[in-house]
């Protein structure tokens, strides 16, 4: 049953994906525009990011960028729709630019494995296909709550050659991708999810202590595998009719993402994510609650409760002592 639902979802998002590429711009700039006027969880989240990342940006610059992140927002998420659905090698056409695939090819023939770090900036998901396209390639990802929308994602994500092998972010995982980077092969990861507590220290990112994974640093460190980030940044989005356009860039990890200190890695890794979603801020992923467990120290709280918070929730912390949710 399960499988069926994500199979009729999977249809449903192929049916957006049929759409012209104007039709879905349109679509998502009226989304956005009604996320602003009714002031939806997203747009509450989106503005508390912005005030936590660039409290000293004057209101006037603040809220412009907020409208753009959620326009940029939107347009992802349709654009991903027909990702997700069309042909890969159509998609992979959206490509414009290359930069540094020297630097991708020269760490797949050094044999010692690749660490793809992935921000979620520009859109992953078409970066996602053009890896699937170059190389055999393991994927972790962190499974939604429902069973529908995990499968969902499964079947979306899945390439025609069947080379990408998608892991669940759980038990074990660490070993599955061990073997992967052991046997020369490549791994992509999100580096900018928020772990559990107990799978990350904290480290600032914009200048707001963030827990932040681990993993990274400890496969970069146990394996000697090389770790490259990369990602699809848009780069034209101005023509009205015209498709979207997006340059793909790899870059050099610093070399303190690998250090034995786990503070001192996840500490270069926060580090290099903020200088490349400072390149466009509207191009990173703004709606997700990055900064929402607070550190043992009690320097602050949980900075989205709780005006970020569906109101179910604020009934479920009233009934049980005021205690919030951590996501």
């Amino acid at each position: 049953m399960v499988n069926a639902f994500a199979r009729l979802l999977y249809l449903l998002a192929a049916g957006v994906g049929l759409l012209p590429w104007s039709w879905l711009r349109r679509a998502a700039d009226g989304i956005a525009a009604s996320w602003r006027a009714f002031d939806v969880r997203e747009s509450r989240v989106v503005r508390r990011n912005l005030e936590l990342a660039f409290p000293v940006l004057p209101f006037e610059q603040r809220d412009q960028l907020h409208r753009r992140v959620l326009s940029t927002t939107t347009r992802q998420a349709l654009e991903t729709l027909r990702l997700w659905t069309r042909p890969h090698a159509e998609n992979l056409a959206l490509i414009r630019e290359t930069h540094g695939l020297e630097l991708f090819d020269t760490a797949i023939a050094a044999g010692r494995g690749v660490i793809v770090a992935a921000p979620h900036y520009g859109n992953w998901e078409l970066l996602n296909q053009w890896l699937a396209a170059r190389t055999p390639i393991a994927i972790l990802y962190s499974p939604p709550q429902s069973a529908i929308g995990e499968a969902f994602l499964r079947i979306a994500r899945a390439d025609e050659a069947q080379r990408v092998q998608q892991i669940r972010a759980d038990g074990p995982a660490v070993r599955q991708l061990w073997k992967v980077l052991k046997g020369g092969g490549v791994v992509g990861i999100l580096p900018d999810q928020q772990p559990k507590l107990g799978d990350g220290e904290f480290a600032p990112f914009f200048g707001v202590h963030a827990l932040t994974m681990t993993l990274l640093n400890r496969l970069a460190e146990r394996t000697g595998a090389t770790v490259l980030f990369a990602y699809c940044e848009r780069i034209d989005d101005r023509q009205e009719f015209a498709s979207p356009a997006f340059a793909l860039r790899f870059e050099t990890a610093p070399a303190q993402l690998a250090s034995t200190d786990p503070v001192a890695g996840v500490t270069a890794l926060n580090a290099a994510i903020q200088r490349i979603v400072s390149r466009d801020p509207a191009q990173y992923q703004w709606t997700y609650k990055r900064y929402s467990i607070p550190p043992p120290d009690g320097s602050r709280g949980n900075p989205y409760w709780p005006d970020c918070y569906p109101r179910r929730y604020r009934r479920l912390a009233v009934r049980n002592a005021n205690v919030m949710p951590a996501d």
